[in-house]
């Protein structure tokens, strides 16, 4: 038990350094433009999807946040707010980028959900089109008025971007020791074959659980599948499958905001689906090919 407890710090302390100036960027690069981007986003017309999946690829779900706001009020499309939603890797990019001989994999990651996101908003958006064709009603718009980094449940944007950065690398260090030592854990008194079985491992319907685990509203599912991934223990058609199913806070906003409860849960089916079917369909192409 020891030598787990400290391998498992030694490799979670490496990665402090990476994150907190992963972090740090990331908040001045958000606190300098998050009203901006916000009304590009509410502003984007039909170009909606392509720019919502664009901002979906910054790290953190500020953007998936936000997108449930302006979707709840109808000022974007569903097409919008799923680009967005598959698009977004929550806290999977400032994990990956903790470890630097993972950059190709991060750039992987972020075309692949990219271009998925995408498709699948312009389709959605079609098929929304075609059937609510005369339907030109926006009895559900009112003012939407709440900004990226006021909605961002951990940020503590007031006291500056070097105390907020602080504050999210020392929250996902916590998360990081936690999976890690479980991680290393299992490996070792449950084995490596039978984490293998549970996670579906060499299977091409892998991604069905690792979409699975990205429904989970929270950062630490998207350090989960990141660590799985970098272990070795999932494929990347899996991890493009669970992180697309995965929006972080963002699905809880869309309940809090949306009042329609049915309408919710399709959305999250749909969620699920676009992202476990496109990993899916990665899987396959590997096999081909």
């Amino acid at each position: 038990m020891k030598e787990i407890i400290l391998d498992t710090l030694l490799d979670s302390v490496k990665m402090l350094p990476f994150l907190f100036i992963s972090y740090l960027i990331i908040e001045y690069i958000e606190h300098k433009s998050s009203k901006k981007i916000e009304k590009i986003l509410s502003g984007s017309g039909k170009f909606g999807t392509v720019i919502g999946a664009l901002l979906g690829c910054f790290p953190q779900c500020g953007f998936s946040l936000t997108a449930s706001n302006l979707y709840a009020s109808r000022v974007i499309t569903l097409g919008t707010l799923l680009a967005v939603f598959l698009s977004t890797s929550d806290e999977a990019i400032p994990v990956l980028l903790s470890h630097p001989q993972n950059s190709i994999s991060i750039l992987k990651i972020i075309a692949t959900k990219l271009v998925i996101a995408i498709i699948i908003g312009i389709l959605i958006d079609l098929v929304m089109k075609k059937i609510h064709k005369n339907n030109n009603t926006k009895d559900n718009i009112h003012e939407v008025d709440e900004h990226i980094h006021n909605m961002c449940h951990n940020c503590d944007c007031e006291h500056g971007i070097f105390k907020s950065a602080l504050k999210h690398t020392f929250e996902i260090f916590i998360f990081l020791v936690i999976v890690i030592f479980l991680l290393n854990i299992i490996v070792t008194y449950i084995g490596e074959e039978n984490l293998s079985k549970i996670l579906m491992s060499g299977s091409i319907f892998q991604p069905f659980i690792a979409g699975l685990i990205g429904l989970i509203p929270n950062c630490a599912s998207s350090v989960l599948l990141t660590e799985l991934y970098i272990s070795g223990n999932i494929s990347f058609a899996s991890i493009i499958a669970g992180l697309s199913a995965g929006a972080g806070m963002g699905t809880v906003v869309l309940f809090k905001s949306n009042k329609n409860i049915k309408e919710n849960i399709k959305i999250i089916v749909l969620l699920y689906l676009s992202g476990t079917l496109s990993g899916f369909l990665i899987e396959l192409i590997g096999l081909i090919l």
